[in-house]
């Protein structure tokens, strides 16, 4: 599998910081725990860290660990939960869910489905936010 931009762009931002702290990969490895092909590894984005292992690695390099972040290019599709993910992350959708499933009626159900699609369509049109 081909490593993934992201974790290439914090493998480098790992890189530099490392550089700039005056710490060779043994170093750092050392530090953390680990081989110094790992850290390469890292560092080239092949391996990925996981939260725990940054945060260890901001410790050792005296950052925060946010700084292992900077420059990196965010867009919507990246940052934004998809629809579904929005769903499931909204109390008020989780209890409309909920309230759905009670209506045992499916006539009932086919009104109010078109009724939120109605009101959906007018609110992301340009009508009240």
């Amino acid at each position: 599998m081909a490593a993934h931009p992201t974790d290439i762009a914090v493998g480098r931002r790992v890189r530099e910081l490392r550089v700039r702290a005056g710490l060779s990969q043994q170093a750092l490895a050392e530090r953390i725990g680990l081989s110094f092909q790992q850290v390469q590894k890292y560092e080239k984005g092949t391996n990925r860290m996981g939260a725990s292992r940054l945060i260890q690695i901001a410790g050792v390099l005296n950052m925060p660990v946010e700084a292992l972040f900077e420059g990196l290019e965010t867009s919507e599709t990246t940052t934004r939960p998809s629809d579904n993910e929005d769903v499931l992350l909204d109390r008020d959708a989780a209890r409309v869910a909920r309230d759905w499933i009670r209506i045992p009626d499916q006539s009932t159900r086919e009104i109010v489905r078109d009724m939120i699609r109605t009101l959906a369509r007018t609110q992301t049109s340009g009508g009240n936010h």
